[in-house]
């Protein structure tokens, strides 16, 4: 049987973004018991060369949310200039970005099953079918944002594990 491209998308993103809400609100628990400001936290980088907390978060939407309505419309833009979103805000990104994800119906996906995406960037145009988009650029985006927001959490002591970033598996029923 061959996996459709609604299971291998939406359930994929809904599972990680459920967990990052989790792990948002314990990082947010946690700068509060602590005394911290939770704007600092928006603001941390891992690396001097690495975009802030802010970015990643809004990356996982981007690659989510974004990454289905390019499915559905055959391109994806670069996002452009983004809010100075504050770290509730952040929270409420992920919430929204869910509530959009589970408002697609499956068939909307799957009817775009080998259909052309194209990504336009500065440096030219990318073009890939649906499947090639979602498993070669959407997916391991979405998995490297994700898990940089998780590593800047973790490194400023969160009390997170991989459970918290794995979120609740879809064990067969």
């Amino acid at each position: 049987m061959a996996i459709r491209l609604y299971a291998a998308s939406i359930p994929t993103y809904l599972q990680t973004l459920r967990a990052m809400s989790g792990v948002l609100d314990k990082g947010l628990a946690h700068a509060r018991e602590r005394g911290v400001n939770p704007e600092e936290i928006v603001e941390h980088q891992l690396a001097p060369d690495m975009r802030p907390f802010r970015f990643q978060i809004q990356s996982i939407a981007f690659h989510s949310a974004g990454a289905i309505e390019a499915i559905r419309s055959g391109a994806l833009n670069m996002p452009g200039q983004r809010p100075a979103h504050t770290y509730e805000q952040l929270q409420q990104l992920v919430k929204d970005t869910c509530a959009g994800l589970e408002a697609i119906p499956a068939e909307a996906i799957d009817a775009r099953e080998g259909q052309e995406v194209v990504f336009n960037t500065p440096r030219g145009a990318m073009t890939f079918t649906a499947e090639e988009f979602l498993f070669s650029f959407s997916l391991p985006n979405f998995y490297f944002h994700a898990t940089t927001a998780y590593d800047i959490l973790r490194s400023r002591g969160t009390p997170i594990g991989k459970l918290d970033f794995m979120g609740q598996l879809r064990l067969k029923a």
